[in-house]
């Protein structure tokens, strides 16, 4: 008899979890608040009008319909009863023989809860187009706006100087250079700041020496200014204050600063350790349990390489969802499960127009080839040949003519009551 697996969360975990899971041995319920997948590298390329939600969107019914044994639940994960191997979501009870935890991260605000309540975020497709539409429609915004008004709205800020931040900040100048003049032609740009706030000493500080060298001197001749061992300590959706006294007026606050892991009731906090990540042995087991697994970002696992757990990247969570998958199918067959361990394939992160940087195990290199390898990994792990095609010529046309046509502000117009 087929045992029934809980998956819960269709990110990069989940969803090759699924697809490399037995269905001859077993049953998987997929659980998600979203009907889709959703391709979290791209997402600034989405909130900077570069391409359109849809090509990095997946519905779950599309990716697993040739899948007899997945069944899919569009609802929210309230709460795990352990002992009766059950989950209760926001539209019934499950019940599981096994059950994988795969939700990821939100943002993490450091307990601040007034730069959450007026900041902008960048963690799911939805978000990418609020950034999006904020943005459009602060230029139009500036047009209309008085000199007092123009300083707060004509400063763009980014917090956190990750990949994540690098690409936004990358972005913004190639458009503030190349789209918004032709837009927006009586708005003087000379006075549009773009700031990039980072705490550590370096932008990309997880990466090589060579790598935070490159990348802090593309974003200088693209003239970002870059504030570094810096830390925002106050902001109310106009003065941004940070840690060294400094004070900035701004309107745009984009928050890439950290991660947390997403949290479910019913676990012993035990298992909690840093960043809220559930502890789990080599096999994704967490701690105290006996059927509950966790993957990805969510999963904490300390092995000899390492000691602090792994980076949260799309690849340990892809390959630790194969190697689950495939120790489920060698347990049902009693056979010798399969540790984890991961193998640093290399980082990678794009700033612009022909300027990448790339670190490998056996090699590191920036501009035009890094940029080149950047694209070709990154369009490769899109899930679709269709989507693969519309993002290529997406890229190809904006290269050729620095421009795009996806510059729509997407909101509910309410009309105003006679």
């Amino acid at each position: 008899m087929k045992k029934t697996v809980i998956v819960v969360g269709g990110g990069f975990a989940g969803i090759n979890f699924v697809k490399k899971l037995d269905e001859n041995l077993f049953d998987v319920i997929l659980i998600d608040r979203l009907n889709h997948h959703q391709f979290q590298p791209l997402f600034y390329q989405v909130a900077m009008s570069q391409i359109e939600p849809s090509s990095i969107s997946f519905p779950l019914r599309h990716i697993f319909r040739k899948k007899k044994n997945v069944r899919i639940r569009l609802a929210e994960v309230l709460q795990v009863l352990e002992k009766e191997n059950k989950i209760i979501t926001s539209i019934g009870e499950y019940s599981y023989d096994l059950l994988v935890l795969a939700m990821g991260c939100k943002v993490n605000f450091y307990g601040n809860e007034a730069i959450a309540a007026h900041a902008l975020t960048l963690k799911t497709t939805y978000e990418a187009i609020g950034i999006r539409n904020h943005i459009l429609q602060t230029f139009e915004d500036i047009i209309s706006a008085t000199e007092e008004q123009k300083e707060s709205l004509l400063n763009m800020v980014i917090v956190g100087a990750g990949p994540t931040g690098v690409e936004l900040a990358g972005s913004f100048a190639e458009i503030k250079k190349n789209i918004l003049p032709r837009d927006y032609p009586r708005i003087d740009f000379s006075k549009l700041k773009i700031i990039l706030i980072e705490g550590s000493e370096a932008p990309l500080n997880s990466m090589s020496e060579s790598a935070k060298e490159a990348s802090f001197k593309y974003l200088k001749n693209m003239g970002i200014e870059v504030i570094t061992k810096t830390f925002v300590t106050q902001y109310d959706g106009i003065n941004l204050i940070l840690s060294n006294g400094h004070n900035l007026k701004t309107r745009n606050l984009i928050w890439s600063a950290g991660i947390i892991a997403n949290t479910i009731e019913g676990l012993s906090k035990e298992c909690l350790t840093h960043g809220n990540r559930l502890q789990v042995d080599r096999y994704n087991q967490i701690q105290g349990t006996d059927n509950i697994f966790a993957l990805g970002d969510l999963a904490y696992m300390e092995t000899p390489n390492y000691p602090k757990g792994h980076p949260q990247l799309a690849n340990v969570a892809i390959n630790q969802a194969k190697n689950l998958a495939l120790n489920f199918k060698l347990k049902a067959q009693n056979k010798s499960l399969k540790p984890y361990e991961y193998v640093n394939l290399g980082t990678m992160a794009t700033i612009g127009r022909n300027k990448a940087v790339v670190d490998l195990p056996f090699i590191r290199f920036n501009g035009f080839v890094a940029w080149l390898v950047w694209m070709f990994l990154h369009l490769m792990l899109i899930l679709s040949v269709r989507n693969k095609l519309i993002i290529f010529i997406n890229w190809a046309v904006a290269y050729a003519t620095k421009d795009t046509a996806l510059r729509l502000i997407l909101t509910d117009i309410q009309r105003k009551k006679p």
